[in-house]
């Protein structure tokens, strides 16, 4: 019997820089992603099994928090930086546990990729159209010259509208009317 949970603890282990490492964190974000926390214990539990660092699982808790659920729930950042703070607090084995609140937690939340998806349109767009010059009315007017070179003209403060809210652009002039950010309707 000891040599057989020997063996079977050997066939566990995956090489950490090569294509099952990569596979395995692949269906566990994928499982996340999915809203299946059963796949997503089942992928932890290989993972961990096989020797993986928790604080990579950690990072990865962490990034899918931002990237996938977003703001359909801002509290599963919270809860995956915790994870994380706990993993280096605790340590193997009882961080397992924490692990496996926050998969379970990740996984059992609305998924929107909204500010992701929306970065990486603005990163393509600051790269395509180089340094597109800053609307004069965002410009900040911190000297009488730049006050009369317009610096800061007719921007419209917010606390100042009853809505509290303006319908100013905040873009260059290039792509103004751009929009990035286009959460789900949950």
């Amino acid at each position: 019997q000891a040599l057989d949970a020997a063996l079977l603890k050997k066939a566990l282990r995956y090489d950490q820089a090569g294509e099952e490492h990569y596979n395995l964190i692949s269906a566990y974000i994928k499982s996340l992603r999915d809203s299946d926390p059963d796949g997503a214990l089942y992928w932890l539990a290989r993972m961990l099994e096989g020797g993986e660092d928790p604080k990579f699982i950690a990072r990865r808790m962490v990034i899918f928090a931002s990237e996938d659920i977003g703001n359909a729930d801002p509290l599963a950042l919270v809860i995956a930086t915790a994870v994380a703070e706990a993993v280096q607090f605790v340590g193997l084995p009882e961080a397992q546990i924490n692990l496996a609140h926050g998969t379970t937690y990740l996984a059992s939340r609305p998924k929107d990729n909204a500010s992701y998806v929306g970065l990486r349109e603005a990163l393509e767009d600051a790269r395509a159209f180089g340094n597109l010059e800053v609307p004069l009315h965002l410009r900040n007017a911190v000297t009488s010259l730049m006050r009369d070179l317009g610096y800061g003209k007719g921007y419209k403060y917010v606390h100042d509208d009853i809505s509290a809210k303006t319908e100013q652009s905040h873009l260059p002039e290039r792509i103004r009317g751009k929009r990035y950010y286009r959460p789900k309707a949950l």
